[in-house]
């Protein structure tokens, strides 16, 4: 996890609170979202990423404010939610898609396309932070 959060933190400019905080956002996006079996070999290929889905879980509230409210009027979810989690854990619009790219790159590295390609494709929108 130290080499993903690295070379993120490079990438983005993000520090490594916000980027391990981004990070577990999306994993836990991908694990709710995601096939389960190819989410299972990218958990699986990175040592930590449960501990980060708990925090992400843990920080769940159910709110969200204004946004939240607009997510849930429009279907609750998705890559848009997904931004705004992301938006409010301090990722700034401009870094998503490097941070996602910089994600997915490690993972086609780790466990490769065969398991990352499924991923992407069965997530509407995700495809453009990739």
């Amino acid at each position: 996890m130290e080499e993903l959060l690295a070379r993120v933190t490079t990438r983005t400019g993000l520090d490594a609170a916000t980027a391990q905080t981004a990070i577990g956002h999306i994993l836990a996006f991908l694990q709710k979202e995601g096939p389960a079996s190819e989410v299972g070999q990218l958990l699986a290929a990175l040592p930590g990423s449960e501990t980060l889905i708990a925090e992400s879980n843990a920080g769940e509230s159910g709110g969200g404010g204004l946004m939240g409210m607009l997510g849930g009027m429009m279907g609750g979810g998705g890559v848009m939610a997904l931004g705004q989690k992301l938006m409010a854990a301090g990722v700034p619009m401009g870094q998503m898609q490097p941070l996602g790219q910089e994600l997915f790159a490690f993972g086609r590295e780790k466990v490769g396309e065969d398991a990352m390609g499924p991923i992407i494709g069965s997530i509407p929108g995700l495809n453009q932070f990739v």
